[in-house]
């Protein structure tokens, strides 16, 4: 097991990636996907990385939330190098400091949006009370109250996301990792997703990093940053 290149990150950083790289194999042929990422992201940042389609955005996000290994470099989440974590441990993490949202809502057809949302609680063995009060006030909070009790089939797209951001920061996570939320939405749901975000954002004080190909979206974040070639820079 690799020694950690320095010390964990100061406790204002709830994200960090450390010379990261990835590479894939294509039969004989390796493929460098990410090239030396270092990115640390702030408490309560809200960060736009854009990019053309294969530049690595999807792939970054994938290794930020530990769903994937690097072949190099390192991942810190909330002070904690995930590389020597467990997979039991890296999905306790999970639970506790992240929350993801994807451009699919992912969510459960057969249970209501209350249900849907108290997911996260009731797999962290919270009573079923509990979960639900706790998920009631995060529909609230992003405008769709009246509607828990509806399953997904019967909610709009711009709804369904909501539903997902909702089940996003019902932990209260650090940090969300956002990738495409609005990317099947018309531009009045991508505004409202895009409102409830920075609404919870505000009223929680959640990092939101956020993969598009919204150039306006990435535009009403507090910082951008380009993937390019498998190098993100500033824009």
């Amino acid at each position: 097991m690799n020694k950690p290149s320095q010390a964990a990150p100061t406790p204002d950083i709830v994200l960090e990636t450390r010379h990261l790289h990835r590479t894939y194999r294509e039969g004989d042929l390796v493929v460098p996907v990410l090239k030396g990422i270092d990115l640390a992201v702030k408490k309560g940042e809200m960060l736009a990385i854009v990019g053309a389609s294969g530049s690595g955005k999807s792939s970054l996000l994938q290794l930020m939330g530990g769903l994937d290994k690097p072949t190099g470099g390192e991942v810190w989440l909330a002070g904690h190098l995930l590389s020597t974590q467990s997979e039991a441990a890296r999905g306790t993490l999970r639970n506790r400091h992240l929350g993801f949202v994807y451009q699919a809502h992912h969510l459960l057809p057969e249970f209501s949006a209350l249900d849907n949302v108290a997911m996260p609680l009731l797999i962290r063995r919270l009573p079923r009370v509990e979960a639900h009060a706790r998920a009631r006030g995060m529909l609230e909070a992003v405008g769709l109250g009246a509607r828990g009790e509806h399953r997904p089939g019967e909610l709009s797209g711009g709804e369904r996301q909501r539903v997902a951001i909702a089940r996003a920061l019902v932990t209260e996570p650090a940090v969300v990792l956002a990738d495409e939320p609005t990317g099947n939405l018309d531009s009045h749901s991508s505004d409202s997703v895009f409102n409830a975000m920075v609404s919870l954002n505000q009223r929680f004080g959640t990092a939101i990093v956020l993969v598009t190909h919204d150039n306006q979206l990435a535009e009403l974040m507090q910082r951008v940053l380009v993937m390019h070639d498998g190098v993100l820079k500033p824009r």
